[in-house]
């Protein structure tokens, strides 16, 4: 299966209670933190979420 790098590049701070929940079940809680992920939909629909705090790119 293809796989996405997630790149925390915003702070959460003043974010939704639901944008820092979807952050940390992706695994990122710090600006600079990145996980690799399967590229499938939930992934995408929890990167939609906190699409305007966070870099994707193929890995």
């Amino acid at each position: 299966m293809e796989k996405i790098k997630i790149t925390l590049v915003h702070s959460l701070i003043g974010g939704s209670p639901k944008q820092k929940a979807t952050a940390k079940a992706l695994g990122l809680s710090k600006i600079g933190d990145s996980t690799i992920q399967n590229n499938d939909a939930s992934v995408l629909g929890k990167v939609k979420v906190v699409s305007h705090l966070v870099k994707v790119e193929n890995a």
